[in-house]
């Protein structure tokens, strides 16, 4: 057979389709006969053409890998021996490490039984041989054996780090070296603490070997830098010691302009990489600076002669594909992950100079790095740098020089997007002039179109009122673009831009309405070309934007149209962006439509459901090292590769595929993951009864996404969980039935551990975040059935109680000195602290106090002097919102909180001073007798704070609500003659219209107690 085999492979290396279909043919025939594999085998020993013996490596590989233990023990015998001389007789190199691509197959199924010793002693004495070439061969195949193999190889261990710590240092082959670090990487996942200090002894070799890479071949080098991020991801205690030896060397890679993009933007990805997951070792050896000391200057290069330059401003970390445009990435990510204090000062020293330089690309890295930290560091901005920021900004929007011009609009929509709400009290100044810019739309290139609209969609959606007197100037120019403009790129641009004007102007943008609508039309009743779905997909977003905004009356009349219109499109065209959009389409509706969406959701949940299912977009990546060793193959014929993923379906011992690298999934397909995700979940809350019949399925399929790769669609699917949950117990509250299934419940003991676990152990803060926002609202809305399941209470304390300890995975809990934290870190904090009250809510103060004793140690420790400004608030806010919701059960505590509370009205933040009003009124009202005795110094220090110079009226205004409090507490302790006549004259209040239900409630009841001081001071009410 083996003869024929060899012509049949021969054959399908023939240019000829027709050979190669009939070979294809014959070769699948072939395989169904039991000795296809001595046959391989012998074409593998014996075949005179190396392209038909790498051939045949192939599928002996494909097929011993999924088949091998159904080979009888002498098959498997003879296969082991046969390979191992195939490796020592093979003379090309291509299908010498084909053949031991199969030794690493076989090597997966026998090292994990202890068996095949006798290829560990075959490695060794290839690597032990005088010759270069034979230990190259040995390293090369025990390589792959550890890719393979390595959960094996672990009794080894100590064996293979000794024989490391030499190969590191051959030279006379530099490819032995190269191929050790791989088979390292490979391990790296199954170290554990006995390994750890032998691994760290053998990292000072392994850049001295990656640094010789450097000059013999920087693709090597790559792959070789990939054990750094293998380390840091799996064992980064391993890198900790060697942190800043291995930083420096990345950054002189990455500053060396001589060296190719692909090594240099790898080694800026390792200090991004290293950056998030080790920012408190990162400030400890005070590597800040010379980060940025390399970065900066990577951003100031132009594109090299040839090249366009690149539009880095819209290239996020996984698409940057230069230094420069990556470089950008690396400052935004120190900017989310380091205290804005630590980055700010240093990178505005660098920025600074930028901005004055007459050399353009200077200016443009100048205005970028104040963009990109926009988001990591915006408390910081807005408190301290936002005026020069913006004058520097709107100055350069002015520059003839497109290329500052369009990096100052990239700016503002930074600034935009999240510099709110400081920003906005600058409309004055920034709206005219993007509105000039966008009237001068037709003399600009198209990126520095899509720069003026990206600006001012960011930066008018948020305006709210403010928007009304620039709306007629803006629709009459986003109108005419759509009406003028041939271009489908400004169109789409004047569509999202409506979207975005809506959203801030609401019920103003009726008059609008009929206009926009006949724009829109065309795109939304009809299926265009593929070149125009981009409107289609826009037109949807901007009219579901209209159903949320200009109010039920006016949206109504159209809304069972844009359903039959959504589902029609989603019916005819098959691409994930319209069907997102279509579902955001329908949650939209389902806000004008409630309960009447009844008709349409079996259609609509089933479309939405497959959505879920689906698994379209996936992307396998083949594992490079086989691509490499089978490049021929599987760059010049279709036959082996078609017949290969046949034989995948073949029945086998596992499911596991050793050819894969692993899975991607293309971001349209996410997005409509995500988006479907976010759908179901308004479409739950807003249609109440009417969606019960489809809640469980539902839940149950958003429910598996909870643990998804992608973050963006774990949050999503949490999102929607808790809605869902909330949807249910309101049905059963709104229609005053019970719940006999126990469906919420079971929804309950589904969810709520999971979550618990996602704060915990879920290495993306955002998630985190989210997770704890979720909790916080099925808390308030659900109360005692979400903490009634088995472990549920204990979980969220649990949870919570972490964070505040920066337990959880996405937090790095370094020792360190330094207590400055990110944002971002202090955002995630904050979001723990939401679920405290909550909890109070949900449980009786009684029950709640005891957990409370426990987060109050944590709470105060954040209220320390040498605390930021947001702790403070934060721990304050937090302790005073417990407060409210335990009432009385607050009584123990009243010895420790009122001093806090005291310190905090005398704060000279004035958010902290506010909540510290807030919480001493509350405490107050719910503490009884244990605060009578303080009353005088009470009533004395909120006077004193109400009458403080240039004071924030929102501060004044809960002034008003602690006093109001202290009257309904204990009127008697209070001088009325005094106090009340001053309360009076700080109303109406201006700006927390919160404390009015509290103030006015404090007046009924003097009223209702017949108090003389009322009529007196209360005439000027009529």
């Amino acid at each position: 057979m083996a003869q024929s085999l060899e012509t049949i492979l021969e054959n399908l290396l023939v240019p000829d389709n027709a050979v190669i279909q009939q070979a294809t043919t014959q070769l699948q025939e072939a395989y169904k006969d039991p000795a296809i594999v001595p046959a391989l085998c012998g074409v593998l020993g014996a075949s005179q053409n190396p392209q038909v013996r790498q051939y045949a490596a192939v599928l002996l590989r494909r097929k011993i890998a999924k088949q091998w233990k159904k080979f009888d023990q002498e098959t498997q015998a003879s296969l082991k021996a046969t390979l191992l001389q195939v490796l020592v007789q093979e003379p090309e190199r291509t299908v010498r490490h084909a053949a031991a691509q199969i030794v690493g197959a076989v090597a997966r199924h026998e090292l994990q039984e202890g068996k095949w010793p006798e290829l560990l002693q075959f490695i060794q004495d290839l690597i032990r041989d005088n010759e270069p070439s034979k230990r190259e061969m040995g390293m090369f195949v025990l390589s792959t054996v550890c890719d393979t193999s390595a959960q094996g190889l672990q009794p080894h261990f100590a064996s293979l780090f000794a024989l490391f710590n030499t190969t590191l240092e051959d030279v006379d082959n530099r490819a032995v070296p190269f191929y050790t670090i791989q088979a390292m990487t490979s391990l790296v996942e199954y170290c554990g603490t006995e390994e750890a200090g032998t691994f760290q002894k053998l990292i000072p070799k392994v850049l001295a070997v990656i640094r010789h890479l450097l000059l013999q071949d920087e693709d090597q080098a790559c792959e070789a830098l990939e054990i750094f991020d293998e380390l840091v991801e799996c064992e980064v205690t391993i890198v900790v010691p060697h942190l800043k030896d291995i930083m420096q060397f990345c950054l002189e890679v990455s500053s060396n302009a001589e060296l190719g993009d692909n090594i240099r933007v790898k080694a800026l990805s390792f200090v991004s990489w290293l950056t998030r997951l080790k920012k408190k070792s990162i400030l400890k050896h005070k590597l800040v600076e010379p980060v940025l000391s390399v970065v900066f200057p990577i951003m100031c290069t132009p594109a090299a002669e040839g090249e366009d330059d690149p539009d880095d401003t819209f290239i996020d970390e996984l698409e940057a594909s230069t230094p420069s445009s990556f470089a950008s990435q690396v400052i935004d990510v120190m900017a989310l992950n380091l205290p804005p204090e630590k980055l700010i000062t240093p990178l505005m020293q660098l920025v600074g100079p930028a901005l004055e330089s007459e050399n353009p690309y200077q200016r443009k890295a100048g205005l970028i790095s104040m963009a990109v930290i926009a988001e990591g560091c915006s408390d910081h901005i807005q408190k301290k740098c936002l005026e020069p920021f913006l004058q520097v900004t709107c100055k350069n929007i002015s520059d003839p020089n497109p290329i500052i011009r369009n990096a100052a609009l990239f700016t503002m929509g930074q600034f935009s997007e999240h510099l709110q709400p400081g920003i906005t009290k600058y409309h004055g100044d920034i709206v005219p002039l993007l509105i000039n810019h966008l009237m001068q739309g037709e003399h600009s290139s198209k990126e520095g179109i899509t720069k003026t609209y990206y600006a001012l969609e960011e930066f008018v959606e948020n305006l709210g009122k403010d928007i009304l007197p620039y709306l007629p100037a803006l629709m009459e120019s986003l109108l005419s673009a759509l009406t003028t403009s041939q271009a489908v790129h400004i169109k789409e641009l004047a569509i999202s831009a409506i979207g975005a004007i809506a959203n801030a102007a609401g019920e103003a943008m009726v008059p609008y309405f009929q206009q926009v609508m006949e724009q829109l039309k065309p795109y939304i009743v009809q299926v265009l070309p593929e070149s125009h779905q981009v409107l289609q997909v826009q037109a949807l977003d901007t009219l579901g934007m209209f159903a949320r905004t200009i109010g039920e009356q006016h949206f109504l009349p159209m809304a069972e149209e844009c359903i039959q219109l959504g589902l029609k499109l989603v019916e005819e065209v098959d691409d994930p962006d319209l069907r997102r959009c279509s579902y955001g389409l329908f949650a939209s509706v389902s806000t004008v439509l409630k309960a009447n969406m009844a008709p349409y959701l079996p259609n609509i949940t089933k479309h939405m459901l497959g959505s879920l299912r689906s698994t379209e977009g996936i992307i396998v990546s083949i594992k490079h090292s086989l691509k490499q060793n089978y490049r021929y193959i599987f760059d010049e014929t279709n036959g082996v590769l078609n017949f290969v993923e046949e034989d995948l379906t073949e029945e086998s011992e596992d499911e596991d595929d050793d050819d894969v690298e692993g899975y991607s999934v293309e971001n349209s397909y996410l997005e409509e993951k995500e988006d479907t995700c976010n759908s179901f979940g308004e479409i739950a809350a807003n249609s109440g009864s009417a969606f019960l019949p489809y809640l469980e399925e539902c839940f149950n399929e958003i429910f598996k996404l909870i643990e998804y790769p992608a973050a963006t669609i774990r949050k999503a699917a949490v999102t929607a969980v808790g809605q869902m949950c909330v949807a249910l117990h309101k049905h059963f509250q709104q229609s005053n039935t019970e719940d006999s299934t126990g469906a919420l419940a079971k929804l309950l003991s589904m969810s709520v551990p999971l979550m618990c676990q996602l704060v915990r152990e879920d290495t993306d803060r955002t998630v985190a975040m989210t997770t704890l926002e979720v909790l916080s609202e099925m808390l308030k809305e659900i109360k005692t059935p979400v903490v009634a399941g088995e472990g549920h209470l204990d979980g969220i304390v649990t949870a919570v109680r972490d964070v505040l300890q920066t337990k959880t995975a996405c937090q790095d809990d370094d020792d360190a000195e330094d207590d400055q934290q990110a944002e971002y870190d202090t955002m995630l904090i904050e979001y723990s602290g939401e679920v405290i009250p909550s909890l109070a809510v949900a449980i009786p103060g009684e029950q709640f106090a005891p957990y409370f004793a426990g987060f109050l140690p944590l709470l105060a420790g954040r209220f320390k002097r040498t605390s930021t400004d947001a702790e403070r608030s934060f721990a304050v806010g937090t302790i005073s919102e417990a407060i409210a919701s335990m009432k009385a059960a607050v009584v123990p505590f009243v010895p420790h909180l009122y001093p806090i509370m005291l310190q905090a009205v005398k704060d000279e933040n004035d958010e902290v001073r506010s909540n510290g009003v807030y919480g001493l009124g509350v405490l107050a009202e719910h503490s009884g007798e244990a605060l009578y005795q303080h009353y005088p110094v009470m009533l004395q220090t909120l006077s004193e704070v109400s009458t403080i110079a240039g004071q924030q009226r929102r501060v004044v205004d809960n002034v008003c609500g602690a006093v109001a409090r202290l009257i309904m507490a204990n009127i008697s302790a209070v001088p009325m003659d005094s106090v009340f006549p001053v309360l009076v004259g700080y109303l109406p209040l201006q700006e927390d219209f919160e404390e009015n239900t509290t103030v006015y409630r404090c007046v009924v009841h003097l009223y209702q107690a017949g108090h003389p001081q009322v009529r007196t001071s209360t005439t000027s009410f009529s």
